[in-house]
């Protein structure tokens, strides 16, 4: 069976993820957005894709199986980032939208995101009225409504379109570009040869910026790497940006939902930084003010900024989908997770590695100083903070729950000489320390697989609390 995951459903290329697969979960979601519609007119849907291998095949042929079942597709003429495309979902009024991209999954993945028609993730509930549909159709034998392409394009049912140009217009009441215009930066953008190849020199290309890409080809295998912007996928990046002296690099993973950064000294910026910056920029520069979400696993310095302002701040377990589902139901000012998923109050309810590139170009403007000075400053003001993250085989997999349960029950007092304050078990088992730090540990609910994230005052004492966290985690599966 096909099952949605957090973010959709993503498998191995010509091993689960088939055309035979694809055309099942097309099918599966036209039925259920026909029983959902509600109106005289046709459904509308937009699908589009990333540079993955098939991609534009697969999308193609999902826009088939829509005009099949009679729901107008508008379906992007070129790869496209998935928040581009989402956005427009939300503005074209659609019904929902697919995006065919495995994110930043290994090239032999594909993947097949559902988005709601507010221009963000399919809720759980929305997700299982498609896998009912799929049930349903595997009980009656029934197989997908197909129409050839031609047809549809020549019935309007299928119809061609840009989505980055509505999108871009969007972005530009969201930043001030004519601040990161005066500023005259010198950036390199790093495409990771995946969808948002192109994005930040069409955007900057009106401005005094001088940008360079790296990385922007067409290039379905991404040069043998994950298309995931951390720092030992930036490599190339940061010799681009020493190279050209440039004042900072900034890189989105493969569907450029998610943002990464390098400064001029060629040092890895991570979101929990630049989701910091962001805060700080939007409420001490631009006076706003609103209320902060973000997942369980990212930086404390969020929380010292909130509590510097008085400025609410949720926490939720790891995935944008939660964070999502609080930017539309609360005044959220500013939602990150700490793999580079942000976005902001008046954007769609989700990641965008463009939008937030773009943000740190401001906040640099802004500041009219070196990147590594400004975080230099946050880290005086709101750290010290250093994280770190490993993931950590196991001997035998245990069920999740038990494991937490065990984690919980076993609980030490003291953590590497430091007084355990509170226990979080929102998403695995989060050890707050006195000292400011703190230690998670997330076990797979699928794999022999143990997440450990830590955040401590020095690299020494973040690396000791790793080292802690794994042993922990094997010793209760011992």
């Amino acid at each position: 069976m096909i099952r949605f995951g957090t973010d959709g459903w993503r498998a191995v290329i010509a091993d689960t993820f088939t055309f035979e697969n694809l055309r099942l979960i097309s099918q599966a979601v036209a039925d259920a957005v026909n029983k959902q519609h509600r109106g005289s007119e046709p459904p509308q849907m937009v699908i589009g894709y990333d540079t993955r291998f098939l991609s534009d095949r697969f999308a193609m042929e999902a826009a088939r199986v829509l005009a099949g079942n009679g729901i107008i597709s508008w379906l992007t003429r070129t790869d496209a980032p998935t928040p581009a495309i989402s956005y427009n979902v939300k503005e074209k009024g659609a019904d929902a939208g697919i995006v065919i991209t495995a994110s930043h999954n290994p090239p032999r993945y594909n993947g097949f995101k559902l988005k709601a028609a507010y221009g963000g993730s399919a809720t759980a509930e929305e997700c299982a009225l498609v896998e009912d549909e799929l049930a349903l159709m595997a009980r009656q034998a029934r197989g997908p409504n197909l129409m050839d392409y031609q047809q549809a394009i020549d019935l309007n049912l299928i119809r061609r379109f840009d989505p980055s140009w509505s999108y871009y217009e969007h972005l530009g009441t969201l930043v001030n570009l004519d601040l990161i215009s005066e500023g005259e930066l010198n950036v390199v953008a790093d495409a990771m040869w995946g969808a948002g190849r192109g994005a930040f020199t069409s955007l900057l290309s009106r401005t005094r910026s001088r940008v360079s890409e790296i990385r922007g080809a067409l290039n379905p295998g991404f040069g043998g790497i994950h298309p995931e912007p951390i720092t030992q996928n930036l490599t190339d990046l940061a010799a681009a940006v020493q190279r050209e002296h440039a004042d900072v690099g900034l890189a989105t993973d493969g569907d450029a939902d998610r943002i990464g950064a390098i400064d001029a000294k060629g040092n890895f910026v991570d979101p929990h930084h630049i989701m910091a910056l962001a805060l700080r920029h939007l409420v001490e520069q631009r006076g706003l003010r609103g209320e902060v979400v973000k997942t369980v696993s990212t930086t404390l310095m969020i929380d010292s900024l909130a509590a510097k302002h008085d400025l609410q701040v949720h926490e939720t377990p790891v995935g944008f989908n939660y964070i999502g589902d609080l930017m539309m139901r609360r005044d959220i000012l500013i939602g990150g997770e700490e793999s580079g998923g942000i976005s902001v109050r008046g954007h769609i309810p989700e990641g965008d590695g463009i939008l937030m590139g773009l943000m740190l170009l401001e906040v640099i403007a802004h500041a009219g100083a070196p990147l590594h000075e400004i975080i230099e400053e946050l880290q005086a003001q709101h750290g010290p903070a250093h994280y770190g993250r490993i993931d950590a085989q196991l001997e035998y997999h245990l069920p999740k729950k038990q494991m937490v349960s065990l984690l919980v029950d076993r609980a030490p007092a003291t953590i590497n000489g430091e007084t355990v304050a509170r226990i979080d078990t929102k998403d695995g088992v989060k050890f707050y320390l006195a000292d400011g730090s703190w230690l998670l540990i997330r076990p797979s609910g699928t794999e022999p697989v143990l997440r450990v994230y830590a955040e401590a005052r020095s690299p020494e004492a973040m690396k000791a609390l790793l080292e802690t966290g794994q042993a922990m985690g094997q010793q209760v599966t011992a």
